[in-house]
């Protein structure tokens, strides 16, 4: 079969032919349906130097945000009819810990005896015709459309879990929510944090169109500038932001979060930009709950096609063959993509 495989740091990808792959106990393979391009594939073949963890070794088929059809299931499997679509939860652990037993393979206490980190990130993923999966990974979509539901296992999985970390803080009347940073992630957290809250969302990016789309899922929108941070709290009646969500992680972006969160409020970042924040104890408003978050729960990520089967969210996708998809990592490299890239291996 065909797949985009990663063989190196700082090396682009390539699409090449590989072995097919066969279940094996607890396993189902699936025909891919759709598979997600993602920022942080970008960051393993462009931007690190090398393994940052031990658990990304090449080579390996790339793609963590994966969709597909069940093909073969592996002996001692049930309940799975050939044909069924799922949505695929990424991450894989040692399934014994207390992360693993809640369902939170990204927090394994033993990742390094499983050897990799998830399917797509150091175990072959989806970019390919065909991707092995445990079966308990599976989360099933029902008759929604599987192709576009791809990206919710990073860009939909993601957000959901951090905005449903901070929902105390979005209790109540008059609550307000900032998304920095419209992308993937972000349009979808803007939909999550409108279904989910009565709170106003305000969002902001540098790209216009991404901002449009914002405003037409319902959030108020500020440009940057010189009076961002003042425009945004005057949005608040001054008070700052309730629930802050960084989806960059950058330098720029951070310095924006730690200015516009409200007292008592929280600051999550969600993006892995590596920028860094100089806190002390008077710049940041008290009792703010800063912390930061890895992907989510298989739990979040049921949680997620359910609203995705009701259309409470929807993911803006742009479509390509497998035979395209150097060229959809290209143009994510470049930061040409205003929409998610899928790669769809079998046409649609």
């Amino acid at each position: 079969m065909r797949a985009v495989v990663f063989e190196g740091y700082k090396t682009f990808p390539v699409l090449k032919d590989v072995d097919r792959p066969t279940p094996g106990p607890g396993e189902v393979l699936l025909q891919v349906a759709g598979a997600g391009a993602c920022h942080s594939d970008v960051g393993l073949f462009h931007d690190f130097e090398g393994d940052p963890t031990g658990l990304l070794t090449p080579p390996f088929v790339l793609g963590h945000e994966n969709s597909g059809w069940v093909e073969e299931v592996g002996p001692g499997v049930t309940g799975f009819e050939q044909g069924e679509a799922y949505l695929v939860y990424g991450p894989v652990g040692c399934g014994r810990c207390r992360a693993c037993s809640r369902g939170q393979d990204t927090y394994c206490a033993q990742p390094q005896e499983v050897g990799y980190a998830a399917m797509g990130l150091g175990r072959d993923g989806g970019m390919a015709e065909y991707l092995l999966a445990p079966a308990r990974n599976l989360v099933p979509l029902g008759d929604a459309d599987p192709i576009d539901a791809a990206p919710l296992a990073d860009a939909g999985l993601t957000p959901y879990h951090a905005i449903k970390r901070a929902l105390p803080s979005l209790a109540g009347g008059g609550r307000s929510a900032l998304v920095v940073g419209l992308g993937g992630l972000g349009l979808v957290g803007v939909q999550i944090l409108k279904a989910l809250t009565g709170a106003q969302v305000i969002a902001t990016d540098l790209k216009p169109e991404a901002m449009a789309q914002a405003e037409e899922y319902g959030a108020v929108t500020v440009p940057g500038g010189d009076d961002q941070v003042e425009r945004i709290k005057e949005l608040t009646g001054g008070r700052g932001v309730d629930a802050v969500f960084d989806m960059v992680g950058a330098d720029a972006t951070l310095k924006l979060a730690g200015a516009t969160v409200a007292q008592q409020g929280s600051l999550t970042v969600v993006g892995i930009g590596g920028g860094t924040f100089p806190w002390n104890f008077f710049t940041v408003p008290y009792e703010v709950n800063f912390s930061s978050t890895y992907w989510g729960t298989i739990e979040d990520l049921h949680d997620v096609a359910a609203m995705y089967r009701l259309g409470q969210i929807t993911p803006v996708v742009e479509r390509y063959t497998l035979d395209d998809a150097l060229e959809a990592y290209r143009r994510l490299q470049d930061g040409e993509l205003s929409a998610r890239a899928v790669v769809v291996p079998h046409g649609w």
